[in-house]
Order: structure tokens, then C-alpha cells, then sequence
């Protein structure tokens, strides 16, 4: 079983770099449930750096390393998966937008990416999107679709789709979707603006772009991770404590093997749905 247990140790949460742009206005819910829990429940999920570093890239979990940065906690527990792990994959997730009329939505998108040009399917389009010869798809309430064109150099690419994503994500509200098809979708959404379908990456092309100082638009990225560790619930105070990294590390190690010893870890092989959270 040790060998399929998620690697578990204590970081700096300065050397933790989330991946996309982020308000940190919304850790603080979680700032008064920490403060009032005194635990943390389920450790982010970061993987270093392949720079030498010693930075680390956050895949799940900003919320939560924002959240204990707030409160002035120099090192916070995390799951650490490597770059190389084969455990690690990267969906992408599509907008769903809403509440903004659709000339409008349009437009803005048409300002941020003045390459945007109809396109003839949907089908069609969103083979090319992922034959990485487009850079993104929109599809419309109406049927139509527009697609701009694909372009070689990855940090353009990004921001590209960051101008597309500030192009309405202030002026309406939006949702992750798997889904592709805004004639789908508007049965769901009143006031349906369109849907913007993003293109797939490599793990290694996010960490490209996150050490050369870019972020990703807010919600596109979608890691998937096994095994997780989940409701580890450490102590608030063990990294709040003035002790060094290395006497932290420590304490987590000795602090695991007493939880392993009495049988407090369970292991599912197989996938699982938890009830409740």
C-alpha cells in the first residue's frame, strides 16, 4: 500500500505559484472555516518545477494556498505528483456563458481576436481545435460558429485566450461545460450568450507557460490526479509553529506513520463517490 499512497510534505507557500489567474477574494470563505476548524482538510495537489528552482506549480487547490497565506501560515501541506508521473493527465473545460445579449458577446470577442472568422460546422471545427489548427471555437444559441486561427508560438496562444476570456468574463456570467453546443446548452441557460470551447494542452506546456510569468484565463484547466489525498485534516498549527522546514517535515512524517499505524488511511483502488462532503 505505501507505494500507492500520495506523496504528502510541507512547502513554503511562497514557492507555490498557482497556474491561472485568480480572485483572491474568493479564499476567504475558507479563511474563517480554517480559522474556526483549525485544520486542513485536503491538501492542494503542486508539482514542481523542471527548472531547479525548488518553485512548485499548483494543479488543485489555490483557494486553499491562497486561504493559508492570508492568514500569515508560512508553509502549508501538499500533495506533490511529478511532471513525468503518468497518473497526471489535463482536461480542458469549455465557458458557458450568460447574461450578456449575444451581439454583444460577439463583439467583445470579435475586439480581443480580430481573427475570429465564421466557420462552416461545429464538428468540424472543433476536429481542427483538436488537430491544434485553431486556436478556440465559439459556438452561439442561434447555430453559428466562429473559430480563430491557430497560432505557433504557445505564449500568443495563451494570450490570446486570456484576451478572449476578458473579453466577457466581468460582463457575464460563466460555467465549466464538457459540453460543446450552445443550441444544447440554451435549453439549460436563459439568456444564453454562447459557449467557448478551449483547446487541449500538455502538463508541460502549463508549466512552460507558468515559469516564463504567464497565467492561464480562470477555469479552463482540468488535472486529473491518482491517486488524491483526501481528508487529511492537518493541524493549522503544526505549520503555523516557529519550528524550521526541515523540524516541520519531520513532525508530518512521524505524524503519518502514527496515522498508518493505527490504521487511519484507507486506500480505494477503484473509482469512488463520497457522500459527505
Amino acid at each position: 500500500m505505501e507505494q500507492t499512497l500520495p506523496t504528502l510534505d510541507i512547502l513554503p507557500v511562497d514557492d507555490i505559484l498557482p497556474h491561472e489567474h485568480y480572485d483572491t477574494q474568493r479564499a476567504q470563505p475558507l479563511v474563517a472555516q480554517l480559522k474556526k476548524h483549525g485544520v486542513l482538510r485536503n491538501p492542494p495537489i503542486v508539482m514542481p518545477f523542471c527548472d531547479g528552482s525548488h518553485r512548485y506549480m499548483i494543479l488543485d487547490g489555490t483557494n486553499r494556498v491562497t486561504a493559508v497565506k492570508l492568514l500569515g501560515i508560512p508553509h502549508i501541506i501538499a500533495q506533490v505528483v511529478e511532471p513525468n508521473d503518468d497518473r497526471v493527465s489535463l482536461r480542458t473545460w469549455n465557458h458557458v456563458v450568460w447574461g450578456l445579449p449575444v451581439d454583444d458577446f460577439l463583439a467583445g470577442l470579435e475586439q480581443a481576436l480580430p481573427r475570429l472568422r465564421p466557420s462552416v460546422s461545429l464538428a468540424l471545427s472543433i476536429t481542427a481545435l483538436h488537430e491544434h489548427k485553431l486556436l478556440l471555437v465559439v459556438s452561439l444559441p442561434d447555430g453559428r460558429v466562429f473559430s480563430a486561427p491557430f497560432e505557433k508560438d504557445l505564449l500568443t496562444r495563451v494570450d490570446l485566450l486570456n484576451a478572449a476570456v476578458r473579453s466577457y468574463h466581468k460582463r457575464a456570467f460563466l460555467d465549466r461545460t464538457s459540453e460543446y453546443s450552445a443550441q444544447i446548452m440554451k435549453s439549460l441557460y436563459e439568456n444564453l450568450s454562447g459557449v467557448v470551447i478551449f483547446p487541449p494542452f500538455k502538463v508541460q506546456e502549463v508549466q512552460k507557460v507558468v515559469a516564463a510569468g504567464r497565467l492561464f484565463p480562470p477555469g479552463i484547466t482540468r488535472f486529473l490526479i491518482a491517486p488524491r489525498a483526501l481528508r487529511v485534516n492537518y493541524p493549522l498549527e503544526e505549520l503555523a509553529a516557529p519550528l524550521s522546514l526541515e523540524e516541520k517535515r519531520a513532525r508530518l512524517r512521524a505524524w503519518l506513520q502514527e496515522r498508518l499505524a493505527a490504521k487511519g488511511v484507507r486506500y480505494y483502488a477503484e473509482p469512488t463517490v463520497l457522500y459527505d462532503d
